[in-house]
């Protein structure tokens, strides 16, 4: 094993361990997200504000957008378009 190689094994743990770093903040952005999404949905529906069902497609956009998320769901459901 030469040089060279232990070099390359030092760039391909280098680079394992930013894209495991990296993957976990994205993740950990969208676990909070979430949650916090979700308890303001949780919280509307049960002061019937506003009634929001639970698809994939609305998940998806509160994991992603957060409060802003449950107001875009909001805000479609309130033109008609959910």
């Amino acid at each position: 094993m030469g040089i060279e190689h232990l070099i390359l094994l030092g760039l391909i743990i280098l680079i394992v361990f930013l894209i495991f770093r990296f993957t976990f903040k994205i993740v950990k952005h969208l676990a909070i997200n979430t949650v916090v999404g979700l308890i303001l949905v949780g919280l509307l529906n049960f002061l019937g504000i506003v009634k929001i069902k639970l698809t994939l497609i609305n998940l998806l956009i509160i994991a992603v957008g957060g409060i802003i998320g449950v107001f875009i769901i909001i805000l479609l459901k309130l033109i008609g378009l959910q």
